[in-house]
């Protein structure tokens, strides 16, 4: 898996930057997970995974190319504030109680 930072754009008052990125993976893997995706993109840019959020992710028909875009916070503080509870959830690692005991 390959990732290349395509464009990065300041929103200082949201206190965030918002990353595009696109990711190249062999013909032979599948698609990466957003938490893989979540550490390539903090070592990118360079800062801690906890600020990272990756927004959406969209792979192009018969390629191996991926296409997303990341919100990269100045703050966990602030990242808390601002995203919505379904982006949060989409980024959180752990899995809900409710689909552990399950």
């Amino acid at each position: 898996m390959e990732i290349k930072i395509v464009s990065t754009k300041e929103n200082p008052l949201l206190k965030r930057k918002e990353v595009g990125f696109t990711i190249t993976q062999d013909p032979k893997e599948k698609t990466p997970n957003r938490l893989d995706t979540k550490r390539a993109v903090a070592n990118a840019v360079q800062v801690k995974e906890s600020v990272v959020y990756i927004k959406c992710m969209e792979t192009l028909t018969g390629t191996n190319i991926t296409n997303g875009v990341a919100n990269v916070y100045q703050s966990v503080e602030q990242a808390q504030i601002v995203e919505p509870n379904y982006i949060k959830k989409r980024n959180n690692p752990e899995k809900p109680k409710e689909e552990a005991q399950a």
